[in-house]
């Protein structure tokens, strides 16, 4: 092989292999589907003109139709009235309308014919079209997940690559540690002595604070003594008499 077909087969690989790299099945199916659908006005277009064409003939046929009857009529009538001439000019534009009518007869059928085959073309089309947007839509979203699969692929590797997850095992750890120092110096410091005596010295605050409450409104007239008050000082005077009776012996044991 000569220097410069080697040449040759090495830019065309390269050229080969860098196409294929820039290719993107998504972008060139979405391009197919939009030319297949530009085609259709096209494709109407030249349907609409077989169509006009078949149409015309057959206006054509029916004015051709409507001569010949006329002309029938009018040789009728100039043989009536014993104008052979003119009968005779009559049957020559009827022979020829006749002719003609037979012409166009053929070409109406031949332009039916390809109207039928225009249309069933069209609708060929346009279902194709709708079948091959289909399955393009398909491999679009297919190649969309296989482009999202490769995507998390990549990320994964990323992953297992290096000390990343060493990384994050490492700074899960680090933050579960002060979680539990945290925690345990609050369960401390909520359970020490001096938390127990705040707590203590709030309770007392509050029964002095009822008690207050408690004698403004005994003042005020607004609380009637109950019956375990009364009985309370009943006792406390009981004991006081009890405890001066005492005094008084003493005293009297003493002086004898």
């Amino acid at each position: 092989m000569g220097l410069w077909a080697r040449i040759k087969r090495l830019f065309r690989a390269s050229t080969g292999a860098a196409l294929e790299k820039m290719e993107d099945p998504e972008l060139i199916l979405q391009q197919t589907i939009r030319d297949m659908r530009e085609r259709i006005p096209e494709l109407n277009n030249s349907v609409a003109q077989v169509m006009a064409t078949e149409k015309l003939l057959a206006k054509q046929k029916e004015n051709l139709e409507k001569q010949i009857v006329e002309l029938d009529s009018k040789i009728k009538a100039a043989i009536k009235m014993g104008r052979d001439d003119i009968a005779t000019a009559y049957i020559g534009q009827l022979q020829q309308a006749q002719i003609d009518l037979e012409r166009t007869s053929v070409q109406l059928e031949h332009a039916q014919a390809a109207s039928k085959q225009a249309l069933k073309m069209r609708d060929n089309y346009v279902l194709n079209m709708k079948k091959r947007t289909a399955e393009a839509m398909q491999l679009i979203s297919a190649a969309k997940q296989a482009k999202l699969q490769e995507q998390l692929a990549q990320t994964m590797e990323a992953f297992n690559i290096g000390d990343d997850a060493s990384t994050f095992n490492e700074m899960r750890e680090k933050i579960e540690r002060r979680v539990a120092s945290a925690e345990a110096k609050l369960q401390l410091s909520t359970s020490s002595v001096d938390a127990q005596m705040q707590d203590i010295e709030r309770e007392a605050m509050d029964i002095q604070l009822q008690d207050k409450l408690l004698e403004y409104k005994k003042q005020m007239g607004l609380l009637e003594p109950s019956a375990s008050t009364e009985s309370k000082q009943l006792s406390s005077g009981a004991s006081a008499k009890e405890s001066t009776l005492i005094e008084e012996q003493t005293q009297e044991g003493k002086q004898n």
